[in-house]
């Protein structure tokens, strides 16, 4: 019998120290969690509140790798086809929104947003996906990870920048290989018409390549219905405050002495709409 108390004794005690260790554990989480959220930068200006972007899926191991399987009739006619390869990342999953505002939102899941030549993006939500380049020549293709609120997910290893000739001209005219190693950045959101609640609070993204964001280096100026932000962090934000109807977004690098950054894609203006 005094076995069998001791024994049960001591399974007693594992218990009351798992519960404990679960607690502390638990109570850090949540710790970071809070102070991540309450470090979250706000600028406000003419009526509009910018708000850094709290992501609570963070993706940090996620990978995106991509092949181009295109036939000759696909590359004359400016289309490419594009298979992706991702990894620690599934398609077609909503994204785990918890504490989020609303906003906008794709029912068909997690994606990928691919640019060609900074125009607007097309959102592939399986691992295959064809795109028009618009026009013969030389182009430069940027492909990253998306959650389902379509913020980009901002790791080294989660877009693949590449360049790609397309149109009859391949075959008689000689391209120069566009520079791939510069700073670069590259418009995603706001896009097209949003309505309802998700006029509320509306995602505006972008996606650097080459650089990075800082105090002392790169930043990127947003003019928002000719209203000026600096930006000297690369997450995403939400807008709150707009009218309704047409709303206009105006990009730009910069480098650390405020200069616009020589790119061929830098200072780009959208419009968009809210109903």
């Amino acid at each position: 019998m005094k076995k069998y108390f001791i024994l049960g004794s001591l399974f007693l005690g594992l218990i009351f120290i798992y519960t404990q260790c679960n607690r502390k554990a638990n109570a850090t989480t949540t710790n970071n969690s809070t102070q991540r959220v309450a470090k979250l930068e706000t600028f406000q200006k003419n009526g509009i509140t910018l708000t850094e972007l709290y992501s609570p899926a963070t993706f940090e191991n996620a990978s995106l790798m991509q092949a181009v399987q295109s036939d000759a009739k696909e590359m004359d006619s400016n289309y490419i086809t594009l298979n992706y390869t991702a990894a620690n990342y599934d398609f077609g999953t909503q994204t785990d929104r918890t504490g989020l505002k609303n906003c906008a939102n794709s029912g068909q899941g997690q994606h990928v947003h691919c640019i060609v030549d900074n125009q607007p993006y097309n959102a592939i939500y399986k691992n295959s996906g064809q795109v028009y380049t618009f026009k013969d020549g030389q182009h430069i293709v940027l492909s990253f990870l998306s959650r389902s609120y379509h913020e980009s997910i901002k790791n080294k290893n989660a877009y693949v920048l590449s360049s790609v000739i397309t149109g009859k001209s391949r075959y008689y005219t000689r391209y120069a290989a566009p520079d791939l190693t510069s700073p670069m950045m590259f418009y995603s959101r706001p896009k097209g018409t949003y309505k309802g609640d998700e006029t509320e609070a509306v995602l505006l993204d972008f996606y650097l390549v080459n650089c990075d964001l800082s105090k002392d280096g790169y930043k990127v100026k947003a003019v928002i219905n000719g209203t000026e932000f600096i930006l000297d962090k690369w997450c995403g934000y939400f807008m709150e405050g707009l009218p309704k109807g047409k709303n206009t977004v105006q990009l730009t690098l910069l480098d650390k002495k405020g200069n616009e950054v020589e790119s061929p894609f830098n200072n780009v203006e959208r419009t968009f709409t809210l109903e």
